[in-house]
């Protein structure tokens, strides 16, 4: 057991000396380190994780196994997202189709 655990470690970049995590997210060509953001899981079925940078107004969110990225998106839009009662429903009435990154400055995160 402790051998599976261990190889599955590593497959997802767990082990020693390993840089986080830097993730594929649709539409940007670079990846994501998502220790450069603050990521909360969700008790949604469709809606899994949310990952923001304040700093930047940047969010990527799990949808299902597909990462987005929405910008210039606000705090407070965030936080009622995480908090919502259905998670789902406020993404597809609220983010969806909204906070388009198509135009605008995506941050870029320097691996330190």
């Amino acid at each position: 057991m402790k051998r599976s655990v261990l190889a599955f470690a590593i497959v997802i970049g767990i082990s020693a000396g390993a840089h986080a995590e830097c993730v594929s997210v649709k539409y940007r060509e670079t990846c994501v380190p998502l220790d450069k953001l603050e990521c909360t899981p969700t008790e949604s079925s469709f809606v899994h994780q949310v990952c923001y940078d304040q700093k930047n107004r940047y969010m990527v969110i799990l949808l299902n196994t597909t990462r987005y990225h929405y910008c210039d998106i606000p705090k407070e839009t965030v936080t009622a997202l995480v908090q919502a009662e259905s998670v789902g429903r406020f993404y597809n009435t609220v983010v969806k189709g909204k906070f388009s990154c198509e135009g605008q400055a995506v941050p870029t995160y320097s691996e330190e």
